[in-house]
């Protein structure tokens, strides 16, 4: 046995060892140290002698375990001739040989692709190995490690090769295990599956002998969790061709060079304006180029259209801060602010789902007391509905030329207005808006090539089909599965509940009465709307009821319509000076804190989520009333001039400069946070402490990337809609 054991090792030390270009430390202690150790075992007739266990072969034994708990060893398994290429089997083979033989370069292969993890049963569905450790198998590891210390290592491992090329490519199978939490929030019972394979196997021959692996009776994972699972497809994670050839690729990208362009030549005309002086901005051009552009900016519109576009004066104008002044209502700034970036952590939040290997654990966490300022957030977006129906009422009511125009107008004059109102509005909103809606198409376009994660919602293909709702604003209209850029549904309420102030508005110049009637009214019906629809669908509280009733209730402008009609009341209120009364100091306080309670009650009133219906849609209809009347009062409050310590922190001059921001950092926020967790290699843990830091980081993205796309796409046409505004002034007063 002993002279067995010798000629095993110096037959090993004749056997080149397979490694490429590493670090000299690194091969030199490997060949002269640890080189009978490190050879590669190649399973042939001469190592027929001896136990297995010596020779560093797999033993027979186990080879049925392997292929019962080893999806990429059963699949070398249940491929043949007939399943696959030529070329697939036979890399196969080596692979399966390989493993059997304990090469290194095989066992890299084993240890890459993705087995079964713990925590099935609260969601781990994500068995993805390691992309970096499939790299590995391809070429050397590049790490130094110093000669001065033993290990007890095979130091191929770091060298040695696969002998032909492999790829990491993820299985997707779909599973109905009973033993698994469903939380029937969107398609969570899909396993992905990380394998490193030969590349010579396509991914059609891969997803046949997966069918015959997990139908043929010998996946363990099936028989110990009931999985029965179905392929659905497999991704090479490798982008196509067909991202480039994208409608939408040329659109933004055209965009983008337009808004550069735009934004160059603004610069040299501000360069170009100041002549002599001494200036840290682009010197001006002499070239044909630029001499036919200056020639072209002669030209008086076409000079003032392109200063829109001045980064400079944007940027100034974003950054600025000043004392509050009379007439303001500086409350709004603080608020908007604050919800712009809690509806941000609800995001993170909610796109971590997608992610997550313990969704079971996530959800519990979300009902928890602790953290239902989270769960609760997007009752937040009826704060944007309530300020948004109080100004649209407050800054109509206090125009007084334009109040006496629809007076005086007819109806043809009347619907030219309310067409230039609507204009405006479109080209101030509409700009970053298309950009984005564009850039969502791109990314997930991306991400479904290139992500290892199932992509749940694919706005590639929604925004392909359904891109003209957007477009006309009306997307919430429709199932909140077909949604492109689904968070945008508030955008498009917004708009109609915009359309539809107007209208009442004009009505109320002409006819006061029939307005207020036909208000009254609105809120009546959409308070027994909400009623209907949730006594119907029996809606509660739960994520999973929340989630299945998004159409009928969450998304639906006949619902979301409460808090807008509340705010316009209370605008027309204060405007009206119909409710004003004396109040001490002491009392005056009192009520602030009172709001900031009811306030903070509305947000925690969720914390029991298995109430009957009735109870839970009475809270729901009438919690939302009262939500939006605190928020009236602070509006109303602060317009007046009074507050407490809390409220004059939203006042604070800072939340002038993020209020800019709030519509970029509300539509990019979504589209920002998916695209990071999408481009992660391994799934993510749900942790409070972590969490909060990741909230931190993607608050800061958020911001930044905000300021980029506000200064490029929102304030150029901002600046336009204004410029527009003046002119017809002028023109009318000559």
């Amino acid at each position: 046995m002993e002279a067995n054991w010798r000629g095993i090792l110096a037959l090993c030390l004749l056997i080149p060892v397979a490694h490429g270009a590493v670090n000299e430390s690194t091969l030199r202690h490997h060949h002269f140290s640890y080189g009978p150790l490190n050879a590669s075992l190649d399973y042939t007739p001469e190592f027929s002698r001896g136990s297995e266990e010596t020779r560093g072969i797999i033993p027979s034994h186990h080879e049925p375990h392997l292929i019962r708990s080893s999806v990429i060893f059963g699949l070398t398994k249940v491929a043949n001739s007939s399943n696959v290429s030529p070329s697939c089997y036979n890399h196969l083979q080596q692979v399966q040989r390989g493993i059997l033989s304990k090469q290194p370069w095989a066992m890299k292969v084993l240890d890459a692709s993705g087995t079964k993890p713990s925590g099935f049963v609260f969601g781990q569905n994500y068995w993805l190995g390691s992309r970096e450790a499939c790299r590995g198998v391809q070429r050397p590891v590049g790490i130094t490690l110093s000669r001065n210390y033993e290990r007890k290592m095979h130091y191929s491992i770091l060298t040695q090769s696969a002998p032909f090329s492999m790829d990491y490519r993820v299985i997707y199978l779909r599973h109905r295990s009973p033993w698994q939490v469903e939380i029937k929030v969107m398609s969570e019972q899909v396993l992905h599956i990380g394998l490193c394979l030969p590349s010579a196997c396509d991914s059609e021959e891969v997803k046949q002998i997966a069918r015959d692996y997990v139908s043929g009776g010998t996946f363990a994972e099936d028989d110990i969790f009931d999985m029965r699972p179905e392929v659905l497809y497999m991704k090479d994670l490798k982008l196509s061709n067909r991202f480039y050839q994208r409608l939408t690729f040329k659109l933004v990208v055209g965009s983008v060079l337009a808004t550069g362009a735009l934004m160059v030549c603004a610069q040299q005309l501000r360069v170009a304006k100041r002549g002599n002086e001494p200036d840290l901005g682009l010197a001006p051009v002499e070239s044909e180029i630029w001499q036919i552009l200056d020639t072209l900016l002669q030209w008086q519109p076409l000079q003032s259209f392109v200063s829109c576009f001045d980064v400079v004066n944007n940027w100034n104008k974003i950054s600025a801060t000043r004392q509050n002044q009379p007439g303001e209502i500086p409350i709004m700034n603080g608020l908007r602010s604050i919800c712009a970036f809690w509806i941000l952590i609800f995001h993170v939040v909610w796109y971590m789902y997608f992610t997550v290997h313990n969704k079971t654990v996530l959800i519990s966490y979300a009902e928890k007391a602790l953290f239902q300022y989270v769960s609760t957030a997007p009752l937040l977006v009826d704060v944007f509905f309530t300020i948004s129906g109080f100004l649209q009422t407050y800054n109509f009511l206090r125009n007084a030329k334009q109040l006496e125009a629809v007076r005086g107008n007819g109806l043809w004059g009347n619907m030219k207005l309310y067409g230039k109102l609507l204009f405006h509005r479109y080209l101030r909103l509409g700009p970053l808006y298309l950009v984005v809606v564009g850039s969502v198409d791109l990314a997930f376009s991306y991400i479904g090539d290139v992500s290892v994660y199932h992509i749940n919602e694919r706005f590639d293909e929604l925004c392909t089909q359904h891109w003209w709702r957007n477009l006309l604003f009306i997307q919430n209209l429709f199932d909140h599965r077909e949604l492109c850029a689904n968070w945008s549904w508030s955008l498009a309420c917004d708009m109609q509940f915009f359309l539809l102030a107007n209208l009442m508005l004009f009505v109320y110049a002409k006819h006061p009465k029939t307005a207020k009637v036909l208000t009254l009214t609105g809120l009546l019906a959409t308070i027994t709307w909400s009623y209907g629809i949730g006594i119907n669908y029996k809606f509660e509280f739960s994520f999973d009821s929340t989630y299945a009733t998004g159409t009928q209730i969450y998304t639906s402008p006949f619902v979301r319509i409460l808090p807008y009609i509340v705010g316009a009341i209370a605008a027309w209120c204060l405007q009206e000076q119909r409710f004003l009364f004396e109040m001490t100091e002491r009392q005056n306080r009192r009520l602030w804190h009172y709001s900031i309670w009811v306030f903070l009650g509305c947000i925690y009133s969720t914390v029991k989520r298995d109430l009957g219906h009735l109870i839970t849609i009475s809270l729901f209809v009438l919690g939302r009333a009262l939500f939006s009347l605190t928020v009236c009062w602070m509006v109303v409050g602060s317009a007046k001039g009074s507050g407490v310590w809390w409220s004059r922190l939203l006042e604070a001059k800072c939340f002038q400069h993020l209020n800019r921001l709030s519509y970029a950092i509300y539509l990019l926020n979504p589209l920002v946070i998916a695209l990071v967790y999408s481009l992660t290699s391994a799934s993510t843990h749900a942790d409070p402490f972590m969490l909060s830091v990741v909230c931190c980081g993607f608050a800061l993205i958020v911001y930044l990337v905000s300021i980029v796309f506000s200064l490029a796409f929102e304030l150029p046409y901002s600046n336009l809609s204004s410029l527009l505004l003046r002119r017809q002034g002028k023109s009318k007063a000559s």
